[in-house]
């Protein structure tokens, strides 16, 4: 369904009377468009704190766009940044005010791993004092710290994560620009495996997301670099996608496949019509089954077995509501819940993994809720299920080898079949109550789930993203 007030806001009339009204004026989101789009285009600050570790991977991977790079001259602790000068990277830019006026930056870089303590969180005030305001148009914030978890020293463990309730504040403070903040936290030695990150959070793919930490590993599995073509990532693998018929899980499937996947598409049989749609539409092939069943997960691992030898990609996307608050909600509605939402996607795993049909760097992907954070009036049933998808995701990433990877996403108010049948004012409310003052599309779930697939990903794992422009509910 259209946001017709995110259209009417966008015109000359419209902006005018949300001003005089104090009303939001949420931006139209720049989106990905182009198949060969560079990932980054424009201009591009980059700084650093002091002893920084990642410069060299950031500079290394924005280096294969086309942005203009600055690096600042300013407080000594901005100094290790000149590194990028002196290879040619970037342009020296003085941190005055009215030089930094002159440009509109498309993002903001900063590389804070060498934070050592509390009072070297000043670093930020520094760099991003004199330059937040000439944020481009849905541009992009994005800082890169060290995991608290592998921070043996309490102080520095404190100022890594203090580097969450920054992020999470600049991302409400550029929103009203369609701007997004990220956060990634690198352990150390793992600043190789950031290159999918930094192109994914630069990039249009991540319009509706925003606020949000990552953590990344050193990954396992294939050694060394493994080259990748930028346009078609996903090129020789195989996904499987449950509930691909429609909505958020059709956009999957074609994002999967427009990323070279060849992907089956999974549903009951009575989407049939529509499954075969979508998988003649994208060169996939459908498959018809209830992940409920007893034998589900053996129907699902003979396919793949027989038709495939396995399988790269298991994106557990299908998903049931059965709304009734606790005290009047029947024994099967909270049954059907958990067994689509949540025991299916064990079930299917298991089978797949005693038969070792998911292939060496491996990706499972399971799809939670804001709702396994937040709760939900009426939704005890599925937020009970969405939050266990973040628990089984936590703990199967610690188990899983062979550089197989499992994260999650966690959708807030996408605009859906299902979002539409609401009732106006509650979706209204759902579309405003998040920094980016919008609904988001299935396509930014089917973003978010293409990079954590990326071969490049492999040091992301046990990572639970919201896709919710930053919901101003939950976590």
């Amino acid at each position: 369904m259209s946001d017709l007030y995110l259209k009417f806001v966008n015109t000359s009339v419209g902006k005018q009377a949300a001003s005089s009204l104090g009303l939001p004026a949420p931006i139209e989101l720049e989106r990905w468009k182009r198949q060969d789009q560079s990932f980054i285009e424009g201009k591009v600050l980059v700084g650093a704190g002091p002893r920084p570790r990642a410069l060299s991977a950031l500079g290394e991977t924005l280096r294969g766009s086309p942005a203009t790079l600055y690096s600042p001259e300013g407080p000594a602790t901005l100094g290790e940044s000149s590194a990028l000068v002196e290879s040619g990277v970037a342009k020296t830019l003085t941190m005055e005010d009215e030089a930094i006026a002159e440009h509109k930056f498309k993002a903001l870089v900063f590389d804070a791993t060498g934070i050592r303590d509390t009072s070297e969180l000043r670093c930020l005030y520094d760099f991003f004092h004199p330059t937040i305001r000439q944020i481009a148009r849905c541009g992009r914030v994005l800082i890169v710290g060290t995991d608290p978890a592998s921070c043996k020293n309490p102080a520095r463990a404190a100022a890594h994560k203090a580097l969450e309730g920054f992020v999470r504040s600049v991302a409400k403070e550029i929103g009203k620009k369609g701007a997004t903040a990220q956060l990634l936290w690198v352990a150390p030695n793992a600043e190789n495996q950031i290159e999918s990150s930094v192109r994914f959070f630069l990039s249009p793919k991540s319009a509706y997301v925003d606020g949000q930490p990552v953590r990344i590993g050193k990954g396992s599995g294939t050694k060394g670099r493994t080259a990748v073509n930028t346009n078609a990532p996903l090129t020789g693998k195989v996904a499987l996608v449950t509930g691909a018929s429609r909505g958020i899980g059709e956009a999957i499937a074609r994002t999967l496949a427009r990323d070279g996947a060849r992907v089956v598409c999974l549903d009951i049989p009575a989407t049939m019509e529509d499954l075969n749609r979508v998988a003649e539409d994208i060169g996939g092939s459908p498959l018809a089954a209830d992940i409920t069943e007893d034998n589900g997960p053996r129907l699902i691992a003979d396919h793949l077995e027989d038709e495939f030898g396995g399988i790269d990609i298991v994106v557990h996307n299908a998903g049931v509501t059965r709304d009734k608050t606790l005290a009047r909600m029947p024994e099967h509605f909270w049954d059907m819940a958990i067994a689509v939402n949540l025991t299916a996607e064990e079930r299917i795993d298991e089978e797949l993994m005693e038969r070792d049909l998911v292939r060496e760097n491996g990706r499972i992907v399971c799809v939670s809720s804001i709702a396994g954070f937040a709760g939900n009036f009426g939704q005890t049933n599925y937020a009970a299920s969405k939050s266990g998808v973040i628990g089984y995701v936590e703990s199967m990433a610690r188990q899983l080898k062979n550089g197989i990877t499992i994260n999650a996403v966690a959708p807030g108010f996408i605009e859906t079949q299902m979002t539409a049948a609401m009732p106006v004012t509650i979706r209204e409310a759902g579309r405003r109550m998040n920094s980016l003052s919008q609904g988001g599309l299935p396509v930014d779930v089917a973003e978010t789930i293409a990079w954590y697939c990326n071969p490049l990903s492999r040091g992301i794992n046990g990572n639970v993203v919201r896709v919710c422009g930053q919901s101003l509910v939950g976590k």
